[in-house]
């Protein structure tokens, strides 16, 4: 992320104005249009917080402005405060590996504020996405938390599950969960499914990772093949759990998310083999 001030600003672009856990964005149709800074008059006094993502690995045709306004609350007639989840899931002008990568620079600027090894103020560096702390010299990186998620199948169904965290309780997903220190990522995947729904499972097949911005994860998914074992869930973290042919599915994510790609994938493939 490079700071901007002055004439850097007159140059049309995409903002992300970040309040809170929301975007600030123009009411009406359009999302995230093309504006320039004076456009803005709104957050003139914000001027020295406005930041451009810089990627040279994201397809971003035009600027890509950031500014957070942390825990503040502004009401701007003509505008409203959606949620990030929901301006993803709308198909904005900016990618979701855009967006994602913002979000998360913002995450990690809001809490590394301090230095961690003495507690004196931190500061961003602009050659590189860390903090450092001019006092110890102790320099800190953005959070990123490693993640299994796999498609367990069985002949033609699939293993699907509801967690306890899942806001929408129509929606059934696979199985996820974090990478514990010492562990591989194929070993987190026979434990997370063990631990869940109390199954083996064999014949690991990489599909490939997400970064998911809720706020740091970096997901790795898999297909695998059931092994042994009947259905027996962990009640702190699964609501339900059961086999679903894959004609007769419930309620999937949306193929924003890795779980409904891949999902998507092996669904084709089991049809596939019926034929």
């Amino acid at each position: 992320m490079l700071k901007l001030t002055g004439k850097a600003l007159l140059q049309p672009g995409h903002w992300l104005i970040f309040s809170r856990e929301q975007i600030l964005v123009p009411a009406g149709e359009e999302l995230l249009p093309l504006l320039c800074w004076q456009d803005l008059p709104f957050m003139h006094h914000y001027q020295d917080q406005v930041h451009r993502l810089q990627a040279e690995d994201l397809p971003l045709h035009h600027p890509l402005y950031v500014i957070d306004l942390g825990a503040e609350r502004i009401d701007v007639p003509g505008w409203q405060n959606v949620g990030l989840r929901q301006l993803l899931s709308s198909e904005p002008p900016v990618n979701y590996e855009s967006l994602a990568r913002a979000w998360q620079y913002v995450h990690f600027m809001r809490t590394h504020r301090f230095c961690g090894q003495c507690g004196s103020t931190a500061q961003a560096i602009d050659w590189e996405m860390a903090t450092q702390c001019h006092q110890c010299g102790h320099r800190c990186y953005p959070r990123v938390s490693p993640c299994t998620i796999v498609a367990v199948y069985r002949g033609q169904e699939i293993l699907l599950a509801r967690g306890v965290r899942h806001t929408n309780t129509q929606i059934y997903s696979i199985i996820a969960g974090f990478v514990e220190s010492g562990e591989s990522v194929e070993q987190a995947t026979h434990r997370e499914v063990g631990e869940e729904v109390g199954v083996k499972i064999k014949n690991l097949e990489y599909f490939g990772s997400q970064a998911w911005p809720f706020p740091h994860s970096l997901m790795m998914g898999y297909f695998a093949e059931y092994d042994s074992g009947d259905i027996v869930i962990d009640e702190k973290e699964i609501v339900d759990a059961d086999w679903y042919h894959i004609d007769n599915l419930p309620q999937l994510p949306s193929n924003l998310s890795i779980a409904g790609k891949m999902l998507d994938v092996l669904i084709e493939r089991l049809r596939a083999r019926a034929e």
